[in-house]
């Protein structure tokens, strides 16, 4: 899914060259004809994602220079391009002390224009990793630094921030490596206690004969080795939130204790002569199903209805692919600078790759792959060589030989697309059997499925103008995908948000 960029402009033929423009980049558009409008763009609660601006400074109402203070007043950190007809280097240092991230004279060139954006983008997605890694470790961090633009993930997500306002015991569910403690620290970070304590703990990790002196303390000569006082992880979270991480792996000894906790809101240490009081909010995550373990005997039911309250399910990566692009710009722009290496994009050829893989660790994966490209790469973009261990077929690929037919070919634009961090262009042609092994005519929903893959790789995932230049209506063009099981557009969920 390709990065969306509003376009402020009250001259409406000035307005119309640079939407052609920006859309010859391989970026999404959305127009507006006001300062006033392009507020409201920026701050309606169902706006689409706006990834960047390009704003007119000299505009009837409000200008350039008030919709950059109304900017920075909201608190929104996305970047701007500031452009007018004017370039007087009083104009520059008003609109760059404002928190312009550019400045450009009309009429812009495509090329200016271009590396303008990508630098923009990069810089944004690197200061939105920066802040990430920073709230994370102070414990602020919120929903809005958790990216994605998946419809998979709304519900999620409004699931998620409700229950921030709450003290309601929330249990996470989802894959490894899907976000889970993200999620966890979001909901803390978003509610009344993000003042206090962020306690996580993983049970998976903690030695069964530990757990009880890890979780509620112990005092001083309790058992053999103890030498000294330990509070535990319950009351060092008091007044916060506690995420108990891999829950379902917790021994069923320490899971009669922790109800006990859950239930009285104190804990009493090993050793220790009375119980003490705690205000605690409970997260807990697991990988598993937990009403699985709870039917195998492995978890006790009535501790999972204590935890199962507000239940949260995270989708993994495959199911919101359309994510994949806007994480590997984030993890691109943050690994590029922590090992000071000068990589500028991605390919589309691995874009498009990357984005049809299953993914089975996930984000974790995903960034893994990311970083050990980065270090590994000797050029200054990532190509589909750089990931050689992710470089198998395709599921769903097909690869019958024989009686080829020549698609087609279609202008590429004649600069490289910056949607995609940039992406280098695609190949112009691509070969359609027209026979199977056998030497009979293949189906034509087998054509049908093929055609459409190669349009989607050759349009880069932009579904509206995979369907534009098909010549069907995007419903008709996803109830195929659906029909046909082609990888690496999620069904509906892959539709365009911007």
């Amino acid at each position: 899914m390709a990065a969306c960029i509003l376009i402020a402009d009250d001259d409406a033929v000035a307005r119309r060259l640079v939407e052609n423009m920006v859309q010859k980049c391989g970026y999404e558009t959305v127009v507006v004809e006001s300062g006033d409008a392009a507020i409201a763009a920026l701050t309606a609660p169902d706006a689409p994602a706006i990834d960047g601006v390009i704003l007119d400074l000299v505009m009837p109402g409000l200008d350039g220079l008030g919709v950059l203070a109304k900017i920075r007043e909201a608190g929104l950190s996305v970047p701007v391009i500031v452009q007018t007809a004017h370039g007087g280097i009083d104009n520059v240092i008003s609109a760059m002390r404002a928190g312009a991230a550019d400045f450009v004279v009309k009429p812009v060139g495509l090329e200016r224009l271009q590396v303008s954006l990508r630098n923009a983008l990069n810089t944004s997605a690197l200061k939105g990793e920066l802040q990430r890694i920073r709230h994370s470790r102070e414990g602020r961090l919120t929903f809005s630094d958790i990216i994605t633009r998946a419809e998979a993930m709304a519900p999620v997500m409004r699931a998620a921030q409700k229950a921030a306002n709450s003290s309601i015991p929330v249990l996470i569910e989802g894959e490894s490596g899907v976000g889970k403690e993200m999620f966890a620290r979001a909901i803390h970070g978003s509610g009344e206690r993000k003042a206090k304590p962020f306690v996580a703990v993983n049970c998976g990790a903690i030695p069964d004969n530990l757990v009880e002196s890890i979780l509620f303390g112990h005092e001083k000569g309790a058992f053999t080795g103890a030498t000294e006082r330990h509070t535990g992880k319950f009351v060092e979270a008091h007044g916060g939130t506690l995420f108990l991480d891999e829950v379902s792996e917790l021994p069923l000894t320490a899971q009669v204790k922790l109800l006990r906790a859950l239930q009285e809101g104190a804990v009493e240490a090993v050793g220790g002569r009375k119980p003490v009081k705690v205000d605690v909010r409970i997260v807990s995550a697991t990988n598993r199903k937990l009403l699985e373990r709870v039917k195998q005997g492995h978890f006790r039911e009535d501790l999972f209805y204590r935890l199962h309250v507000l239940p949260l399910t995270v989708p993994s990566l495959r199911a919101r692919r359309e994510d994949v692009p806007h994480l590997l710009r984030h993890f691109l722009a943050r690994f590029a600078a922590e090992e000071n290496r000068p990589i500028t994009g991605i390919s589309g050829e691995a874009v498009a790759h990357l984005a049809q893989l299953d993914w089975p660790g996930n984000i974790r994966q995903l960034e893994n792959a990311v970083y050990r490209a980065v270090v590994m790469s000797d050029g200054d973009q990532l190509g589909l060589a750089d990931f050689p261990l992710l470089t198998t077929q395709p599921h769903g690929a097909t690869d019958i030989p024989t009686a080829p037919l020549i698609l087609e070919p279609i202008a590429a634009p004649s600069v490289v697309s910056g949607s995609e961090i940039p992406i280098a262009p695609l190949p112009l042609a691509g070969n359609l059997s027209m026979l199977t092994p056998t030497g009979d005519v293949r189906p034509l929903e087998d054509m049908e499925s093929e055609i459409i893959r190669f349009a989607i790789s050759h349009y880069r995932g932009q579904m509206s103008e995979v369907a534009r230049r098909l010549k069907i209506g995007r419903s008709t063009l996803y109830r195929k995908l659906d029909e046909a099981g082609v990888p690496g557009h999620g069904g509906k969920s892959g539709e365009e948000t911007h």
